[in-house]
């Protein structure tokens, strides 16, 4: 058993070591490309304003992107149910409470200067992985795979509010799924807004959304755990970074479900940075999107906010 385990962290350690350096490879030409660049005001991540402006069908860097060889959760989700009866699995599975988990997120302008030279045209993807790579009698499965496309429309804004410059307004539809079948399978879309905020080291995106009616409701009250709005806050200390991603229900039923997520990035060596990432709440996973549980992970980050 020990041994199983000792070439379970091998493993993921030798898939780090060579996705960072595929990714090494693809920063080092980062300044060609602009994929992997860290950017640091919201106007050169989101190319505000003409001397921003880098290109059509670029790839970028959308959200975070790390790998987290070992991820904690004080309470895995072992039987997913749903308040629709169909989706509700009726046995149990012996998760781990460890796994490993990562994320992917990137982004391409398509369409630029609509609306008087304001507007720009997005599509971003992002992939959250969760694998029970530590898990041998269930075969080290992915436990879940979720996908998050996304259609955004954006524009440059310059505007005062509390102290903050309104950098940018915009708007997504947004499709989120994790691709798998009955009674598992959970999927929502929504109509997301957007609002930017920046000052100094700081950076604050408001979202709030509305959630379109689906025919077949596989998690229908989705909204009133996993939340109807969300807001992250940024803070850049020098060579660290300082994050939470927070939503919540807006509703008083229950004390208002949500979730909150802090992120502490820093640097290791060069230009290994690592990642401390807690979180508290519902949601972490839309399969667990009525499930709460606390969790802590150590990653390698490879982009932040």
């Amino acid at each position: 058993m020990k041994y199983n385990k000792y070439r379970s962290a091998c493993f993921v350690t030798s898939l780090l070591l060579t996705l960072l350096t595929a990714f090494s490879a693809t920063a080092q030409d980062s300044s060609k490309t602009g994929f992997l660049n860290n950017t640091k005001t919201m106007a050169e991540r989101w190319e505000l304003g003409k001397a921003n402006h880098k290109g059509l069908f670029l790839v970028t860097a959308y959200r975070p992107i790390y790998v987290t060889a070992g991820r904690f959760s004080s309470n895995p989700n072992e039987q997913p149910t749903s308040e629709n009866p169909a989706y509700a699995l009726p046995f149990k599975i012996p998760y781990n409470k460890y796994e490993a988990k990562f994320q992917f997120s990137m982004k391409t302008k398509i369409v630029r200067g609509l609306f008087w030279g304001a507007g720009d045209i997005w599509v971003a993807f992002t992939q959250k992985a969760h694998w029970q790579v530590y898990n041998e009698k269930l075969s080290r499965p992915f436990r879940e795979l979720n996908y998050e496309p996304e259609l955004i429309l954006n524009f440059a804004t310059n505007y005062k509010l509390f102290g903050f410059k309104g950098s940018m307004l915009g708007i997504a539809l947004n499709h989120q799924s994790n691709g798998k079948i009955l009674p598992l399978s959970r999927s929502w879309n929504r109509v997301v807004l957007q609002a930017g905020f920046e000052r100094k080291n700081w950076q604050v995106y408001l979202r709030p959304w509305i959630r379109l009616t689906d025919k077949d409701d596989e998690n229908p009250a989705i909204e009133d755990y996993t939340g109807r709005a969300e807001a992250i806050v940024i803070y850049n200390p020098g060579k660290h970074q300082l994050s939470a991603v927070m939503a919540h229900s807006l509703r008083a039923k229950n004390g208002g479900r949500g979730s909150m997520q802090l992120n502490w990035v820093f640097p290791v060596i060069n230009n290994l940075r690592g990642q401390l990432q807690v979180s508290e709440g519902y949601g972490e996973t839309l399969m667990d999107y009525n499930h709460r549980q606390t969790t802590i992970g150590l990653s390698v980050s490879l982009v932040e906010w």
